[in-house]
């Protein structure tokens, strides 16, 4: 429940816009289905239509626009792993390309292992060794701002890579 909460409370007006557009649709699907329900094909597919376009419309509409209006890049311009302590100490860029400030980052690092095989690498990308996130606060249109984490305990021998990545709001 209270991820819900957390959800609803971080929504903007675009996203008001979109869910209102996607019940609009809906309700109009469910309308047809009703008026030709005596086409019985005919009304039970634009009634399951109109469920199936609710949620994947809801749910894809939400991350395409998130990703178009709160575009930005991070790039990772230094790793060390330290030698004195369970450390792995990643320097890296974000850049808010967007065309509108951002209030909070959350920016996070990903330690996956590495394997010869290209379908390995991608299953175990899905399933990192460790992660560590931070939070950066206003962040300005244009703005880039050099970032520090450190990822730890990091135990790992073998060959890792590290992904930067970044959900803004």
């Amino acid at each position: 429940m209270e991820i819900v909460t957390e959800f609803i409370k971080e929504l903007i007006i675009y996203d008001y816009m979109l869910f209102g557009g996607v019940l609009v649709v809906f309700l109009l699907f469910m309308i047809l289905g009703i008026v030709f329900r005596h086409k019985t094909v005919l009304a039970l597919s634009l009634i399951l239509f109109s469920f199936i376009f609710l949620i994947v419309g809801s749910i894809f509409g939400y991350i395409e626009m998130h990703k178009f209006l709160f575009k930005n890049t991070t790039a990772i311009t230094s790793q060390k792993k330290l030698t004195f302590t369970k450390a792995v100490v990643i320097e890296g860029t974000i850049k808010n390309i967007s065309k509108r400030d951002f209030q909070s980052c959350k920016i996070t690092a990903k330690v996956y292992k590495l394997t010869p095989n290209e379908f390995k690498n991608y299953v175990l990308k899905l399933k990192p060794i460790n992660k560590m996130s931070i939070i950066e606060s206003d962040i300005l249109k244009d703005e880039e701002r050099e970032i520090k984490i450190i990822v730890e305990p990091f135990v790992y021998v073998g060959d890792y890579n590290i992904t930067l990545g970044a959900d803004c709001r």
